[in-house]
């Protein structure tokens, strides 16, 4: 070999020297996405809480579904339910809504002939007459008074406190193997009224009591026709309105 010719570098084997360092950009790459992915991921408990405190600093009265995030998911896309429904929420938005006492005694002032009304202290009374909204000697319902009672049960439900619902009659014996006394006769129609009122969403149970008296309060003498048509009844009493 000449002493002129260039010597020749032997190649070494193995990979080049860059993908030592490559490696190493993917590994720290990797580790910042499992990172990323972790914070991501937050646990159903927590976002109800977080969900709970948005609800109460803004006032929010619906209810939001919350379901399980998979592993590996973003709770973004799971805000909230994609079928969630605006009318239910603006319905429940308002019943929390109240009625003041001078719309309440307006709309009940509206049905007219079919109801009497009375402000006794802090009461306020709706009185359903006998004879219009109960057969002779009955319980049931008439069905021409079910929308009149509709109506009373819109107001109702938009109307604060406790509600009482007593039955009364006429002090004329019944005779009736269904209802022996008057007394029970009372009992049966206010229970009638306040089951129609709860069944259809108009009250919750826990607001009402109902009672009868028979004839024992009556509102005029019992010794006249119109007397008489005037106990029998059933009052509806809202018993805190005022206060």
């Amino acid at each position: 070999m000449s002493d002129d010719e260039p010597i020749q570098k032997k190649e070494e084997g193995g990979a080049p020297e860059w993908v030592v360092t490559f490696g190493d950009l993917m590994s720290l790459l990797l580790c910042f996405f499992v990172l990323l992915l972790s914070f991501s991921e937050t646990s159903r408990a927590k976002y109800k809480q977080v969900a709970g405190s948005l609800k109460e600093a803004f006032g929010i009265q619906r209810k939001i579904k919350v379901f399980d995030s998979p592993k590996g998911e973003s709770m973004i896309a799971k805000d909230f339910d994609k079928e969630f429904n605006l009318k239910p929420a603006l319905e429940e938005d308002i019943a929390s809504l109240k009625f003041s006492e001078t719309e309440i005694i307006r709309r009940t002032k509206e049905l007219g002939q079919y109801v009497d009304t009375e402000v006794k202290g802090n009461k306020f009374i709706i009185r359903l007459q006998g004879e219009t909204t109960f057969d002779s000697g009955k319980a049931n319902i008439r069905s021409d008074m079910i929308p009149i009672l509709r109506m009373v049960g819109e107001i109702l439900k938009y109307a604060k406190g406790d509600i009482v619902i007593a039955g009364h009659t006429d002090n004329i014996p019944i005779h009736s193997s269904l209802y022996p006394s008057n007394l029970e006769l009372s009992i049966a129609r206010a229970v009638s009224v306040t089951q129609f009122l709860i069944s259809n969403g108009f009250v919750q149970p826990e607001r009402v009591s109902t009672m009868g008296f028979g004839e024992y309060r009556p509102l005029a003498p019992n010794d006249t026709s119109i007397g008489r048509a005037k106990n029998r009844r059933v009052e509806i009493i809202l018993t805190d309105l005022f206060s």
